[in-house]
């Protein structure tokens, strides 16, 4: 068979784009090389609808071990009692979620998106504002954070039947308790979506949303730093509250609920290649060496925003407790759109966002989000976001000027090839 030079050449420029600038969207990451080489194997080839024990198909006693070995390595990582790791991706664990709480036309209640929310929890254009009834609250105009009153008002105005809590671009810490109270005094189940600060709060540097929450949801890569997928997950089982029973009459669990809401409710085979990866990096997380990972990701994030706001960057909610910081660029005089692309011609990714209470478009944005788990796994500390700092305010700076984005390309990629990314690879 002819080797694929072209595809293969695409994967390499790649690897270099990657190792030669600063890597700060706050969802992405780099994984570790043997995470990669787990899913690059032959268990892409085998077709494993079910469950571990409960299979449609024959064959499947290899992968069975591995999902179960990932299964059991997220349940220690967590201390829960119910992990399901099939979701492909952090949408699809909340879309089965949300099939098995939910009734099409039920009410939702979510973070806006446009106060730092995601698409999955209620947004229009997303088959969770098209299917159910969603509504929202937001965060407050002077401070930034959750407004936990407009919250409270809204749950008991409309009785949603799920509450939605987590965020994509959102800087603090949750108060889950308060969100169950309500919750419990509305009758509505609580979801957390903790993709982003999964991996601190893994390591107990948040605050845990298991005891109050319902049913978690996550993706695998972000802070976790594991491959691109999703994971539904519960610290106890209970009953599922609308009395469904199975074909012997006995009351289904939720656990059994939302197994049939993956599959075969929204899914058919899992990715049994990156279930595999799933279960390498869930082993890392075990790990002491990713615990002092995750505090140094707390620890770049707290000095990154301290050198924006010494530059006098307006940051939403005034700092950050997790791994990113969401800037409001309007006292810049430059729009998300603007900087993004600056920073891109210099090597420095991040993403335009809207901000809270934004006046331009989703496609235009005031603002822009940062976030640090991937400078951190190259090995940056607090001491080197001074410079990072320093070359995008050079860039925000003179977004029109190309002699000097051209500069600090050249100053990003020298100082990046102090921190060689996968240096196996050559």
């Amino acid at each position: 068979m002819q080797r694929d030079t072209l595809v293969f050449d695409l994967i390499r420029q790649e690897l270099e784009r990657q190792r030669h600038g600063i890597e700060l969207i706050a969802s992405e990451n780099f994984t570790s090389l043997q995470v990669m080489q787990a899913m690059g194997n032959v268990m892409t080839n085998k077709y494993a609808e079910g469950y571990p024990g409960r299979r449609y198909y024959a064959g499947c006693e290899i992968v069975d071990q591995t999902e179960q070995l990932a299964i059991d390595r997220l349940k220690q990582i967590f201390n829960i009692e119910y992990a399901n790791v099939q979701p492909h991706s952090g949408a699809q664990a909340n879309a089965a979620v949300a099939l098995a709480v939910l009734q099409p036309g039920d009410a939702t209640l979510g973070l806006d998106l446009s106060m730092g929310g995601h698409l999955t929890h209620g947004s229009a254009v997303n088959y969770s504002g098209k299917t159910y009834k969603p509504y929202f609250y937001g965060v407050t105009r002077e401070e930034g954070l959750v407004d936990y009153e407009m919250l409270e008002s809204q749950a008991r105005t409309i009785k949603p039947k799920l509450i939605y809590c987590g965020a994509s671009a959102y800087s603090r810490d949750w108060d889950y308790a308060r969100i169950r109270k309500v919750a419990d005094e509305v009758g509505a189940l609580v979801m957390a979506d903790i993709a982003h600060p999964a991996g601190l709060i893994a390591k107990g540097l948040l605050s845990d949303p298991f005891d109050h929450c319902h049913i978690v949801t996550s993706t695998t890569h972000k802070t976790l730093r594991g491959p691109r997928g999703g994971i539904i997950m519960m610290r106890k089982d209970f009953e599922n509250p609308w009395g469904l029973k199975d074909v012997k009459g006995n009351i289904r669990m939720m656990s059994n609920v939302l197994d049939m809401a993956v599959f075969p409710g929204i899914q058919g085979g899992p990715l049994q290649h990156v279930i595999a990866a799933k279960a390498v990096a869930f082993g890392e997380i075990l790990s002491d060496d990713f615990t002092a990972y995750a505090k140094q990701v707390q620890l770049n994030a707290q000095a990154f925003a301290k050198a924006l706001v010494e530059k006098e960057y307006q940051i939403i909610s005034g700092g950050t407790d997790n791994h990113l910081v969401l800037i409001d660029l309007r006292n810049k005089n430059i729009s998300g759109k603007k900087a993004e692309q600056a920073l891109v011609a210099a090597d420095i990714t991040a993403n335009k966002n809207m901000v809270p209470f934004d006046d331009k478009s989703a496609f235009v944005t005031s603002g822009i989000r940062f976030g640090v788990p991937a400078i951190t796994t190259r090995g940056l500390v607090e001491s080197d976001m001074q410079f990072v700092v320093n070359v995008i305010d050079n860039v925000l700076m003179n977004a029109d000027d190309a002699n000097v984005i051209s500069a600090v390309k050249k100053q990003v990629n020298d100082f990046m090839s102090q921190f060689k990314l996968y240096p196996e690879m050559g």
